[in-house]
């Protein structure tokens, strides 16, 4: 049987209308132990079922923040609403939610399939609010001073559903100002509508998120030209998050260069690409 906890919501930052972020505090006020890159599962009783519906959503807060666990969460309208997220997105800060405790394996490698430690560089590529456990990571590398070079890409359809912008961006100031022999981060995002109206003060990246490793005329790719090497399997290692066409387009492009996949990977057991789907 499963037993539910409670928590309390104490925050809602709406980014529009069913984009948000959302705060949680364990009523017993101990936010559980977890790693970077988790999902926590939680649930709301949905009146007209009479029953209580959960889902899993990957934490965008880091695991030394004893203080909450954050949420970065899309109301599902289309094709049919979300059960869960139509009433989420109808409470309030104060109300009551019930949790269950973190879970999930799609966390940051440290050591190779060898056991030797990992220090390639993460490539983090999010679609949507697959942006989540990458705001995780980034935070808490940044946290525990972790001097491993993390990249992370973002894409989205329309500017302001650029959740995180301003702490990716700060992130990378920072970066900038220690140098990266302290901290190396760079966050760099793309909107897939450029040509809508509601974009045009956009000046950065058009298109797919994938695009990012797609080179126009031969030369180094965008990312290519942002880290200032040549990405390979050896200096390199993807996660991905997102919907299945977002996974399915990055791998279209790393397979035919010998990347592997956690879920398909060498008989050594190594990989340079974990991913995450949610649909």
């Amino acid at each position: 049987m499963v037993v539910d906890s409670k928590a309390t919501i104490t925050y809602i930052q709406s980014l529009k209308e069913d984009l948000s972020v959302f705060r949680l505090v364990p009523q017993d006020g101990a936010v559980p132990e977890y790693k970077a890159g988790q999902f926590l599962t939680i649930g709301l009783h949905v009146p007209n079922e009479n029953k209580v519906i959960r889902r899993a959503y990957s934490i965008a807060s880091h695991s030394e923040n004893r203080k909450y666990i954050e949420l970065y969460i899309r109301w599902v309208r289309k094709p049919l609403p979300g059960r869960l997220t139509t009433q989420l997105f109808n409470v309030k800060e104060g109300d009551e939610i019930n949790w269950l405790k973190p879970t999930g394996a799609f966390t940051i490698n440290e050591t190779h399939a060898s056991g030797q430690k990992d220090e390639r560089r993460l490539i983090c590529i999010g679609g949507g609010t697959g942006l989540a456990p990458f705001v995780s990571y980034a935070q808490h590398l940044h946290a525990v001073g972790d001097k491993r070079e993390i990249v992370v890409l973002h894409g989205a359809s329309y500017v302001d559903e650029l959740g995180y912008k301003e702490l990716l961006t700060d992130l990378e100031y920072e970066s900038i100002d220690k140098g990266t022999d302290k901290w190396n981060f760079k966050y760099r995002a793309t909107i897939s509508r450029p040509q809508e109206w509601f974009n045009r003060s956009w000046g950065g990246q058009a298109g797919r998120v994938e695009t990012f490793l797609r080179s126009k005329d031969g030369g180094p790719s965008p990312l290519e030209k942002l880290v200032n090497d040549k990405i390979t399997k050896e200096n390199t290692i993807f996660y991905i998050c997102g919907w299945q066409g977002t996974i399915d387009g990055v791998m279209d492009f790393l397979k035919p260069r010998g990347f592997a996949s956690e879920r398909e990977k060498r008989p050594d057991g190594s990989f340079e690409v974990k991913y995450e789907s949610y649909g």
